[in-house]
């Protein structure tokens, strides 16, 4: 006699990315402290409590009150508006130069893995001497060419994205290249550039969203470096990097001048990290299957 098990509901016996998610606190956590950079970012499109540029040297230094929430800086800018605004500037740069780099960086690597030979050869060793010229010495020699600004900032670390995206691009897509799938793709008188747009680029896309989270991270510290250094974004535009230059001097008067930015730029560095690890854990299937 043979007994048949009724199958469990899907809910069940596979849980869905959107439940997984749910469950995933490195993920949600990652994702609130995402979304409200976000927020923040959009609100200052619209509104802010206080102009961020307007000067008001009667009113320098105020402590946070109801009237200026996180007080006022050395030249009586209301510190709420600039770190609004300032949001606004980070996630510009980390925007723009993360999509440098992985458009730029991918198509390298998938080139690479689709055509192999000398053609990959080439294309790894000029990667590797794109990783001998970090975001600050480029922008350093960039800055010396045509000045600082917030574009300089964004050529320099979307230079230094693009060596990253390349290697894990080519990795990935050499490991796609193997599969039987591929091969026999190949048998069946695919081209290349075919396999690697239907097939190959699909197959790495969940690597390439979770690297490209954490790439957002590092831009948003090396944008802050960079306007620290004052190679970045310039007055008027707040940028959180600077409002930590301009209140190193002020540190045994104001404190708090340098605790608000700084606090901003760990919490939206720790929340796309988090998101970029709770991304890996729910994309790849291996983890997946673990939860």
């Amino acid at each position: 006699m043979t007994t048949t098990t009724a199958p469990l509901p899907a809910s069940v016996a596979a849980p869905g990315l959107w439940q997984r998610a749910r469950r995933h606190r490195s993920f949600v956590l990652g994702g609130v402290l995402t979304l409200l950079l976000v927020l923040a970012a959009a609100v200052s499109l619209v509104w802010t409590p206080h102009s961020p540029v307007d000067v008001a040297m009667d009113q320098r230094l105020l402590p946070p009150g109801p009237v200026h929430w996180l007080g006022t800086d050395p030249y009586g800018r209301d510190v709420a508006s600039l770190l609004l605004v300032g949001a606004r500037a980070s996630i510009v740069v980390g925007v723009v130069a993360v999509g440098i780099g992985l458009v730029v960086g991918v198509a390298f690597g998938l080139l690479a893995a689709a055509r192999r030979g000398w053609t990959e050869e080439l294309l790894m060793r000029l990667a590797d001497f794109g990783f001998a010229f970090p975001a600050i010495l480029s922008a350093i020699m960039l800055t010396a060419v045509f000045g600082p600004g917030m574009v300089i900032a964004i050529v320099a670390i979307g230079l230094y994205n693009v060596p990253t995206f390349a290697r894990i691009a080519r990795a990935s897509a050499n490991a796609v290249w193997a599969r039987e799938y591929v091969l026999a793709a190949q048998a069946c008188g695919r081209g290349a550039w075919s396999i690697t747009w239907v097939h190959v680029l699909p197959n790495i896309a969940s690597v390439l969203i979770v690297q490209a989270t954490i790439r957002f991270a590092i831009a948003i510290l090396a944008e802050a470096a960079l306007s620290y250094l004052g190679l970045g974004t310039q007055p008027p535009q707040p940028s959180w990097g600077r409002m930590l230059a301009e209140a190193q001097t002020l540190m045994f008067q104001a404190p708090l001048l340098a605790v608000f930015p700084g606090v901003a730029i760990a919490l939206a560095v720790l929340g796309l990290n988090l998101l970029g690890d709770g991304l890996r854990d729910l994309l790849d299937p291996r983890l997946a299957r673990r939860r």
